[in-house]
């Protein structure tokens, strides 16, 4: 009886600790945007890819939370009937991520801390970085202890872009992208914290959460390194407003004005 009290307290507070991270991470993502909207940075009159975008992205941390709370509650099969909002949810999320990337080059001309090219390929290998991690949680849905892990991966992958906006971007170029992904990798290595101090080893799949985001940021950075890369975002720019902005990073003059 003792040694089943005590693996029902080891998986309350496990329960506990992913609530309390789904918390955070969905604090900083929502947050970053907050904080550009409120700085005016951000605009409610950009194209309805845009609201489309934030209202499909915003479902998905509510899911995640929502997710970790029934779990937290013990309501088991509550949480497998939402789960299967994700198999909806994650495409959606690619195609749409893709579709907003490409868009924003043409419109804004990406955001000014990264060079173009490098935002064009490091964010579809960030994407599929998401895809990959979101897509094993699935398939190890049956496997609890890889399943919340790796989704947890996914979720401090996807928020990312939500975290930067909290960071003094302008001081990191030319090596934004690479203090994002750090910033961003936080998340796991709490996760692998809180795994020694409750289980006294570290879950083999914490490793992935943190070798495909940054291997995906290495192979977007080599790319966008190349001159086919360059070549082709600059004619993808070409006779859109966004090719009115330097191809390289850059702080914006009136930036803190």
């Amino acid at each position: 009886m003792a040694t089943l009290a005590g693996a029902a307290d080891l998986a309350h507070r496990e329960a506990r600790f992913f609530f309390i991270m789904a918390l955070l991470m969905a604090a900083t993502t929502v947050g970053g945007f907050a904080l550009m909207a409120a700085m005016g940075v951000s605009s409610f009159e950009r194209p309805v890819l845009y609201h489309v975008h934030a209202l499909v992205f915003l479902s998905w941390v509510a899911l995640y939370v929502g997710q970790n709370a029934l779990i937290f509650r013990g309501n088991i099969a509550l949480h497998r009937r939402m789960g299967k909002l994700s198999l909806l949810l994650i495409p959606t999320m690619v195609i749409l991520a893709v579709w907003l990337t490409f868009t924003t080059l043409r419109v804004l001309g990406g955001p000014p801390f990264f060079g173009q090219a490098e935002f064009l390929f490091v964010n579809l290998a960030h994407i599929a970085a998401f895809a990959i991690l979101a897509g094993y949680a699935l398939a190890k849905r049956r496997e609890t202890d890889w399943h919340r892990r790796l989704m947890f991966g996914a979720m401090a992958t996807v928020g990312s872009p939500g975290l930067a906006r909290l960071l003094p971007l302008p001081l990191t170029i030319p090596y934004t992208f690479t203090v994002v992904f750090i910033a961003a990798a936080l998340f796991p290595i709490i996760g692998m914290i809180a795994d020694k101090r409750l289980h006294g080893s570290v879950h083999r799949a914490w490793l992935w959460t943190l070798v495909v985001p940054f291997a995906a940021l290495a192979i977007g950075e080599i790319v966008a390194s190349t001159d086919w890369a360059q070549d082709y975002t600059a004619a993808h720019v070409a006779g859109y407003p966004g090719g009115e902005r330097p191809a390289e990073a850059f702080v914006p003059p009136d930036f803190g004005v």
